[in-house]
């Protein structure tokens, strides 16, 4: 099946014996005990199996694992792993998850953050007890883009095992279990869910290996998991995922240009622009470029909260990967500790009329 058809077919088990279209919701905790059952809906439920069942197939994986969140995912690999264990992970490391490895898992876990846009970096980061090394690309929020195949060699003459966090480009446009990571990372949230109207994570492994089973352990006796009303929501989503993401792409990809030429912009961050630093390793490794981007707007961050503050069609909102457009100041909702330049304005290019969104930032910006 190609990839529009999986987002459609792979996520429904008919359970019901009625045979309906779409899968009916399971919201029963328990369940009889019998043969190849699900007993407990901690550890299983049909809604949930489907949904790993769909999400697996999407990103050429043989397992995955339903979260709560997507900060949920990512701690249940740091959890996975063995006190002491040293981790490589991104400079610009989405700061939910940095958070979670500088301060919950601080003396616990080691971890050095490194410019992955440079894998000679990688190299000289690298330790005897490394046993992660983490990988987002393109990154939130400054869009930069870090070499899977390059880096997951590296890290595989360590025996480090790779997780890539692909929320950004989503199985549509850039399939990391491909290139040699071993586990990708999904906050469903964003464009999987693509409503903002659910919260969920996902991790999805290449195999199961020993560390997939710590994984799932902690999975499931964390408890960390989505409700069956949350993954039918996501997997009667993921049926429309491959159609929105060619929305979002086209039309960041424009707005990216437009802003690029506009004299009251400073810098555009989008890897589907030629004068991106990582063009060329996005264009080798993505279908697509997605519908995230930052710019810096010239002027501090009084200004840049002016130009936000004009907008009629951009949703002054965190998250992102919905059908309507959102914008904010990232350095404002990342807190003191940000290195994210004041000025920077990161945008969710949603699936409004292109010329309503054009016109909208054309009004704001002068």
């Amino acid at each position: 099946m190609k990839l529009e058809t999986l987002a459609i077919h792979a996520g429904t088990k008919i359970t019901d014996s009625h045979r309906p279209a779409v899968q009916p919701i399971t919201l029963a905790t328990t369940f009889e005990h019998h043969e190849d059952s699900v007993i407990y809906s901690r550890a299983a439920n049909p809604n949930r199996n489907a949904l790993e069942n769909v999400l697996a197939k999407l990103e050429h994986g043989k397992v995955a694992a339903a979260f709560s969140s997507g900060n949920a995912a990512g701690m249940s690999v740091f959890q996975a792993l063995a006190p002491g264990s040293h981790i490589i992970a991104p400079d610009d490391m989405y700061h939910g998850l940095r958070n979670q490895l500088l301060e919950i898992f601080r003396g616990i876990l080691h971890v050095d953050f490194v410019d992955m846009t440079d894998p000679e970096n990688i190299k000289k980061a690298l330790k005897e007890n490394t046993k992660l090394v983490w990988i987002e690309t393109p990154s939130n929020p400054l869009l930069k883009i870090s070499d899977i195949r390059a880096i997951s060699k590296i890290a595989k003459e360590n025996d480090s095992i790779v997780v890539c966090d692909n929320t950004f480009a989503t199985p549509v446009f850039q399939n990391p279990l491909l290139m040699g990571a071993g586990i990708v990372m999904h906050s469903t949230t964003k464009y999987l869910g693509g409503h903002s109207d659910i919260l969920g994570g996902a991790l999805i492994g290449k195999e199961k290996n020993g560390f997939w089973d710590k994984i799932r352990n902690v999975q499931i006796s964390g408890g960390a998991v989505p409700s069956p009303f949350d993954c039918y929501m996501l997997t009667r989503s993921i049926k429309t995922l491959p159609y929105r993401m060619k929305g979002h792409a086209e039309h960041a990809g424009i707005i990216a240009t437009y802003l690029d030429n506009h004299p009251n912009v400073e810098k555009v961050y989008y890897p589907g622009l030629k004068n991106h630093l990582g063009h060329q390793i996005a264009s080798n490794q993505m279908t697509g470029f997605g519908g995230m981007l930052s710019f810096l707007v010239k002027g501090n961050a009084d200004r840049a909260d002016e130009v936000i503050s004009k907008l009629q069609f951009f949703t002054n909102a965190t998250s992102l990967g919905g059908v309507e457009s959102l914008i904010e100041r990232r350095a404002a909702s990342e807190g003191p500790e940000t290195k994210t330049p004041q000025n920077l304005i990161r945008v969710s290019v949603g699936l409004e009329h292109l010329d309503d969104l054009l016109d909208d930032l054309d009004n704001a910006l002068h």
